[in-house]
């Protein structure tokens, strides 16, 4: 018996097939396009992400050794969908998390005097990283797709949903609610207020459920012919806090993809941040009760290491960076600030722009690349100074994790031990927890706990104070860059 996980990632989906107990039994993987039309805009095509689904699910299940019982979904959040409810046909790009292109929205918005009531119902802020202002730059600027008839709006898992169930369900979950600027998490429903503020036809959104029970149930004539319940869902970096079995309060994760994500269990309590971190809701329980996490989010790290294959060809594979860095005992001076679509948390400058200082003529690529780790291990370590409780331990997955050398200069740089897991691909893991609990592969949260197994802890050692200080000089000299 085993649970169907579904891993809608930002550059790809994967599917796992996972056993009860933990461990993974087959996987697939299908990559799909990203699409730049503009500087600072990044769009997918809703049917690509489709395809990637059915491919990334056919092979896992083609290998599977076990029968699935049921279909557990995780998705990059706060990417815009609209589609049509009855055809599922969507009439336009979706707008990425990534995407840059409402920040004239959000300052506008602040101008008005909107961000403390939005900042006091949704635990976030104006960024043009959250769906709600996307969804406005819709409305302003395609009307013709924004007036389609049977219109349906939602995020990239109520789109998957729409499209495994064959149109039968349109429904999200609070976690990913809870990123659109729509939804009050202290109501925990969406918030006519802030729909009206943003201009989304609130009949339009998603039905709210929780994040696990019965959700849903896949069209054989839409999904591979498999008629099974879709029983567990959340937000990937949600998913990822609840594969890491961070149940108790204070538990903190990192997740290392193509962003970077620090997630600390708060509990029952909507905690406030004065430090640039995001209250965010982490899942709810099938008797609708909450559990709420801080959330420090940044938005470029696995995907600067992708920028030196692709953009610059200093590697050919995303792994060669660890040797590469390796090659030399430290950067040689040089800071990287990855601001490749903005600063994220705790910065919020959506006008800050990748930087690189310290150049000299001794300078290589392989200084590049160990700038590269560097900046990834001192983001967190931005964030994670700014939280109010002390943090023991770091628990660290995604595939940024594999990197021993990047964990270790993060070890060294928060000062406390980083611990990876055997199963680094916890975003899905945690939907296949979630479906499980959800169609009774597993009873209690226990159950999962026993399912961790640590892979290796990496030990803190001195850290740089001096490189450390370089790179907050750094992080000042990228901000604004677009507005000049």
């Amino acid at each position: 018996m085993a649970v169907l996980a579904i891993d809608a990632g930002t550059t790809g989906v994967t599917a796992l097939v996972v056993g009860e107990d933990g461990h993974i039994d087959s996987r697939g993987y299908q990559e799909f396009e990203q699409r730049f039309p503009e500087p600072g805009w990044v769009e997918h095509a809703p049917d690509d992400i489709w395809r990637a689904t059915l491919a990334a699910c056919r092979t896992a299940l083609a290998r599977a050794s076990t029968t699935v019982r049921c279909v557990g979904l995780t998705n990059q959040r706060e990417t815009a969908v609209v589609w049509n409810a009855t055809t599922l046909d969507a009439p336009r790009h979706a707008i990425v998390w990534q995407d840059r292109r409402s920040s004239g929205i959000c300052a506008r918005l602040r101008d008005e005097g909107h961000e403390p009531r939005v900042t006091e119902l949704t635990g976030l802020r104006l960024d043009p990283y959250f769906t709600g202002t996307k969804l406005t730059w819709l409305a302003e600027h395609d009307p013709e797709a924004w007036a389609a008839k049977d219109l349906a709006l939602g995020t990239v898992d109520s789109y998957l949903v729409a499209r495994l169930t064959g149109g039968a369900r349109h429904v999200t979950d609070p976690s990913n609610a809870s990123r659109t600027l729509l939804y009050d998490i202290h109501a925990g429903a969406w918030s006519p207020e802030l729909c009206d503020l943003f201009g989304v036809p609130i009949g339009a959104l998603p039905e709210v459920v929780p994040n696990y029970g019965e959700i849903a149930r896949t069209d054989p004539g839409h999904f591979l012919g498999l008629d099974l319940p879709i029983s567990g869902m959340a937000g990937d970096q949600q998913a990822a806090l609840f594969g890491q079995t961070c149940f108790e309060v204070g538990d903190v994760k990192c997740t290392y993809g193509t962003g970077s994500f620090v997630l600390v269990n708060t509990g029952r309590e909507a905690v406030a941040s004065d430090a640039g971190l995001l209250t965010t809701v982490a899942w709810q329980e099938p008797s609708g009760e909450l559990t709420y996490a801080l959330e420090g989010a940044i938005f470029v790290t696995g995907a600067a290491v992708q920028w030196l294959r692709d953009g610059l060809g200093l590697i050919e594979t995303a792994a060669e960076s660890e040797e590469l860095a390796r090659s030399v005992p430290d950067a040689g001076g040089v800071v990287f600030v990855p601001a490749l679509t903005g600063l994220g948390a705790p910065h919020w400058d959506p006008d800050a722009r990748g930087t690189i200082t310290g150049l000299t003529r001794g300078t290589t690529k392989a200084h590049l690349a160990r700038a590269t780790l560097d900046a990834i291990a001192y983001e967190v370590r931005d964030i994670v100074a700014t939280m109010s409780e002390r943090v023991t331990v770091l628990k660290a997955d995604g595939g940024g994790s594999a990197n021993d050398l990047l964990m270790q200069v993060q070890a060294d740089q928060l000062g406390i031990p980083v611990e990876r897991p055997v199963v680094q691909e916890t975003t899905a893991l945690g939907a296949a927890f979630l479906a499980g609990l959800g169609a009774g592969v597993w009873s209690t949260r226990e159950e999962l706990k026993h399912t961790w197994r640590l892979d290796k802890r990496f030990e803190p050692g001195p850290r740089d104070e001096r490189a450390y200080d370089d790179w907050l000089r750094a992080v000042s000299r990228s901000r604004g860059w677009a507005t000049r």
